[in-house]
């Protein structure tokens, strides 16, 4: 890396911050951008962050851990569906189940703490009650000390229209979020996002990067979810449109610890962003099919490719993953970056295509 001439690393997925990526670069001299391996526990295990959450009062889910199997089925039968369980490691994504009955919160246990579905990711469970609402993803940069808010955005898990079958990386999402208004940024802030990184700090797991927040805004206001140690993937996708300010500059403000210093702005319209995936796609699927019309699209789209790669032989993009491609549009309102989005989305194929038809499709909102 020095002798390439490496002046910034950004790390994008979880599991190279929870290994320590940005401990090992630190300590050779290059500027990293994200939190430490112990800072990173914040996603990287359920377990310490609920404890964490209920040592320091910020608001979340009533949970219970367990670390052994037979406990955990005896407490799954004494509760009433709908029943949460995250496995505790990370799990790409899939690590969380909303079991609508007893009989589905049990397979999911047996699969994670017994047939060791997820490996070491499964061996502790959290369980916790089930909360209602309205979902919503924060986002706020911090250099430890500074947390300043960059953007909101609704994430659509589920694979098929209507939040139907099972869930998977993300199939789209919208920012900001209809619902949003200054009063619940404010909360947001003030209760959840400033405590949280306060509470790192206290732990002596100072934390650096971009924290992510989802978060259920309830009757009593809004609370936690999950955190993720990192830009939320396809949030990020929507949310970094909107940046006014340099990101470059953002960051190496957080880096070098003078994140107070920085107006950080964003543009006051929105953007919308679906998902184009492979059949099978949360399961398995096929890949290596050519991906056409790229070249077609609107100049003000933007699509970001995650499952694709370069043909040897032909030069071409073809499929190599799930998701394939994100397609992106920004508008005045929620309605027209959507509408822009969904004509430009046909004019892409590739075999076996799936992609959901109702993001930021929201009753009475324009």
């Amino acid at each position: 890396m020095e002798e390439k001439g490496i002046e910034l690393v950004v790390v994008g997925p979880e599991n190279p911050l929870a290994d320590g990526i940005v401990d090992y670069f630190q300590e050779i001299g290059i500027p990293i951008f994200g939190p430490t391996r112990r800072a990173a526990e914040i996603e990287s295990s359920k377990v310490f962050t609920k404890e964490l959450m209920q040592r320091y009062n910020i608001p979340c889910a009533r949970s219970v851990t367990f670390s052994e199997y037979g406990k955990a089925k005896e407490y799954v039968q004494q509760q009433v569906p709908p029943i949460v369980i995250k496995a505790d490691g990370l799990a790409a994504g899939k690590g969380v189940t909303v079991a609508d009955s007893e009989e589905q919160a049990l397979e999911v246990l047996y699969q994670l703490m017994e047939a060791k579905k997820l490996g070491v990711a499964g061996e502790r469970v959290v369980i916790e009650e089930h909360l209602s609402g309205r979902e919503m993803s924060s986002f706020s940069f911090t250099d430890g000390k500074t947390v300043v808010p960059m953007a909101f955005a609704c994430d659509y898990k589920r694979i098929y229209d209507g939040d139907q079958g099972p869930n998977t990386g993300g199939m789209g999402s919208f920012s900001p979020p209809y619902f949003l208004d200054t009063a619940l940024a404010k909360a947001v802030k003030e209760t959840i996002m400033e405590p949280a990184v306060r509470a790192m700090a206290k732990e002596e797991k100072p934390y650096k990067g971009v924290l992510y927040g989802g978060l259920m805004v309830t009757e009593e206001g809004p609370k936690v979810i999950e955190f993720n140690a990192r830009f939320g993937d396809p949030e990020a996708q929507v949310t970094l449109p909107l940046l006014e300010t340099d990101l470059v500059d953002i960051i190496f403000a957080v880096i070098d610890g003078n994140l107070e210093q920085m107006n950080v702005a964003c543009n006051d319209g929105a953007c919308v962003g679906v998902v184009m995936a492979s059949a099978g796609y949360p399961g398995s699927y096929k890949t290596g099919f050519p991906v056409t019309g790229l070249d077609n699209l609107d100049r003000d789209i933007t699509v970001f490719h995650a499952g694709t790669k370069i043909d040897r032989d032909t030069g071409k993009v073809v499929t190599s993953g799930g998701r394939i491609l994100t397609v992106v549009a920004k508008g005045q309102t929620i309605a027209e970056a959507r509408e822009k989005v969904y004509e430009n989305i046909p004019r892409i194929h590739f075999e076996g295509c799936h992609y959901r038809k109702d993001i930021a499709l929201i009753q009475g909102v324009k």
